[in-house]
């Protein structure tokens, strides 16, 4: 069996999900499966490249990892003779540049999303990649977690008859940083730093409409910022500039209603920190991160209104879980694996710059939509 050797240089990855998700989870959890079989024989082996500004904390992540290769320098990692992927998962207004050094350098690119903080950027981007004739890949991990996966599995049976409309809740409380010290960074709740609910969710939302269900036609959105004062990682109270809760309808092809609310500002009753609730002539599905529930025609029942009496029907009771039938990898992980595959391969691969320009646009729409208080029709993208 012979082995290749691909080296990643990877930008951001000392921040929390670049960390966690992309290096710990997808990166080392392939090397420490024995690499990423390619057929007849042949293993891929992915050698990080680790980039940032901290030298100190680059240092500390490749000692406690074995890795070898790290650098404060973008130009000098990008030169390092292993390079072939460039990987950003920096915050947003620092990623459009480093993109277009990496391009310029003949990488191929895999980026997180938003891919930049204008559509025309991000379009400007997608161009750029295409015509430099490298691979591109944005992040859409949401397609491939279990839950969602399972919630697609019925849609393409078939199931739902035709779609009438879906509901999405996401969420959570994020702590304040006085009190209890805030679970996100405190660079998403100011505009000037690329933060913002909008930026970071109706990216999301738009990948996981347009490959699961329809795609999304137009936007109306109504933005939030319900707390207006925070404490930042140094003790430094701050005020939130940018959304920390969006409300969003939209309309998919086929008349489909969808209704998105996004808040960091809610506290969960829910069984997932995100739902996704499709209703159809013939059934209905619950889908989270990791499971999916559905409730037939056949086998719905029907409740009467009665504001009198007790409820007395176990109304959850009524639903049948969909069943694995599947081993379920880390999401992420499952898309850095189609990536890698699709780099050394060339195997088929459709989340390219193009399909994160979309999140971008509706991202854009939306708060645009917010601003004037009015539907947004969201017109089709091409390079």
């Amino acid at each position: 069996m012979s082995r290749r050797v691909i080296g990643i240089v990877m930008n951001g990855v000392t921040g929390r999900m670049g960390y966690r998700q992309h290096l710990v989870r997808s990166i080392l959890a392939i090397r420490d499966q024995g690499g990423l079989p390619l057929g007849d024989g042949e293993t891929l082996w992915p050698e990080p490249i680790l980039v940032g500004r901290n030298a100190a904390k680059l240092e500390d992540l490749a000692a406690r990892h074995g890795l070898t290769h790290w650098t404060t320098s973008l130009d000098e990692a990008l030169a390092h003779p292993l390079a072939e992927i460039y990987f950003d998962a920096q915050v947003t207004p620092a990623r459009e540049a480093a993109l277009r050094t990496a391009i310029a350098a003949g990488k191929h690119i895999y980026t997180e999303k938003p891919t930049a903080e204008s559509l025309e950027a991000a379009l400007d981007l997608a161009r750029l990649a295409r015509d430099a004739g490298v691979c591109n890949g944005a992040v859409q991990d949401k397609l491939f977690l279990p839950g969602l996966r399972k919630l697609k599995r019925l849609v393409d049976g078939g199931f739902f008859g035709r779609i009438l409309s879906v509901r999405g809740e996401f969420g959570y409380w994020v702590f304040e940083g006085d009190w209890q010290q805030a679970q996100r960074p405190s660079w998403n709740y100011r505009a000037e730093d690329g933060g913002g609910m909008v930026l970071d969710m109706f990216p999301h939302w738009r990948y996981v409409l347009d490959g699961i269900i329809a795609p999304v036609r137009s936007v109306y959105a109504h933005t939030a910022t319900h707390v207006p004062e925070r404490t930042d990682e140094h003790g430094q109270v701050y005020r939130a500039t940018a959304d920390d809760a969006a409300y969003g309808v939209f309309e998919l092809e086929g008349g489909i209603t969808a209704q998105i609310n996004s808040s960091w500002a809610v506290r969960v009753d829910r069984d997932e920190l995100v739902e996704f609730q499709v209703d159809g002539t013939e059934g209905s599905a619950v889908a989270g991160l990791r499971e999916c529930r559905f409730q037939h025609r056949a086998a719905t029942p029907k409740p009467v209104w009665n504001p009198d009496l007790p409820v007395t029907e176990p109304f959850r009771a009524q639903w049948q879980r969909v069943p694995d039938n599947e081993e379920f990898d880390n999401g992420f992980k499952a898309q850095w694996e189609l990536f890698l595959r699709h780099v050394t391969t060339g195997s088929a691969y459709h989340w390219d710059l193009l399909e994160g320009a979309k999140g971008v646009q509706l991202a854009e729409l939306g708060l645009r939509s917010a601003r004037e208080g009015r539907r947004m029709d969201v017109p089709e993208l091409s390079l």
